[in-house]
């Protein structure tokens, strides 16, 4: 999915460290563009916390009647230095890439993409999609990995039944589940809770972590206190332990974690960089490459930074428009803190 805000914020990446914290994170509200624009609520990254572990984006949308809102329409984007997953509660998605991978996402399967050193990407609702309802997120890739090709992978966890519960680890390790996803970074955590109505679910969490808990849809109180819908809690590291217990409604949630990051990054818009010339450098390349902005191939086929020419392509013929880059900020895009 693509930050389709036409004037995106720098946002720059710190780690953070406060043992006692605990944050309930408002969700904004983003439209993904039109006339008849999908709407997402946004509830990473904002001014009060950036970065959950790696986690630096999380949109969450629906249940919207797709005759209603439109559904996804993401036109080919590109990315860079981080990586996408997609996780649905209901409906379904249509992913294509520029290296070469096509994947249907359906309800309880996680779709990795890794932009790595650079990718572009398209997502579609599908024609037989009534409802749609799920998640976005992505996670900033290290310094070490950040460059690497760009990657996909697949996986659809079984679920750990409990007492009136269910839980699906599609990254990580939680509830005795381990994911087999690679994510190339710090130890990260990715997984859906389910909690019929009365039920209570303890879970063992790592204390080196940080987490991010948002309720999806239900009544939920998280160690006695209640959670509002489409919020996102934030737990410090420290925490060896949680406890969820569902209302009378059922509910689900996601839960996000990882090790700090520990790492200063520069987002804006779809890419992530360590600079504002990096930033400069690739919304440059994608304007060349979509012929909004031509400009010559680098000597020898290659960036300045070793990733080949085009960096976001090749991509099919025939497919929809691919968007435009916003206009850059009129300042220096530059790490503070």
């Amino acid at each position: 999915m693509s930050n389709m805000e036409t004037a995106p914020e720098e946002v720059v990446c710190t780690l953070e460290a406060d043992a006692a914290a605990v944050e309930v994170l408002t969700p904004r509200d983003v439209p993904l563009g039109g006339i008849r624009a999908m709407n997402v609520r946004r509830t990473l990254p904002q001014k009060r916390r950036s970065l959950i572990g790696a986690w630096c984006f999380l949109d969450h949308y629906g249940p919207d009647l797709v005759s209603q809102s439109g559904g996804m329409h993401v036109p080919r984007h590109p990315h860079t230095g981080l990586a996408t997953v997609s996780w649905l509660f209901s409906g379904k998605i249509a992913h294509r890439d520029s290296a070469g991978f096509e994947a249907i996402v359906r309800p309880g399967e996680v779709n990795l993409m890794i932009a790595g050193r650079g990718i572009s990407h398209q997502e579609f609702s599908t024609p037989d999609t009534t409802f749609l309802h799920g998640a976005q997120l992505w996670f900033a890739l290290p310094d070490s990995t950040r460059n690497m090709p760009p990657t996909f992978e697949h996986y659809a966890p079984e679920p750990v039944v409990g007492n009136g519960t269910e839980v699906r680890v599609f990254i990580g390790s939680l509830a005795g589940s381990t994911s087999p996803v690679n994510t190339r970074t710090p130890p990260l955590l990715g997984a859906e809770a389910v909690l019929r109505a009365g039920s209570r679910l303890e879970l063992d969490l790592d204390p080196e972590f940080e987490h991010g808990i948002l309720l999806d849809t239900g009544d939920l109180r998280l160690d006695g206190n209640e959670v509002p819908v489409d919020h996102l809690v934030y737990l410090s590291p420290g925490r060896g332990r949680v406890v969820l217990e569902a209302g009378d409604v059922p509910a689900r949630v996601l839960l996000i974690g990882g090790e700090p990051l520990g790492e200063q990054i520069i987002m804006w818009w779809n890419f992530v960089g360590r600079s504002h010339d990096e930033i400069v450098a690739y919304r440059a390349a994608w304007q060349a490459e979509i012929d909004v902005e031509p400009a010559p191939e680098p000597a020898g086929g290659m960036y300045p930074d070793g990733a080949p020419y085009p960096r976001f392509g090749p991509y099919p013929e025939g497919m929809p428009a691919p968007l435009p880059a916003p206009t850059l900020p009129t300042v220096q895009l530059r790490p503070r803190g």
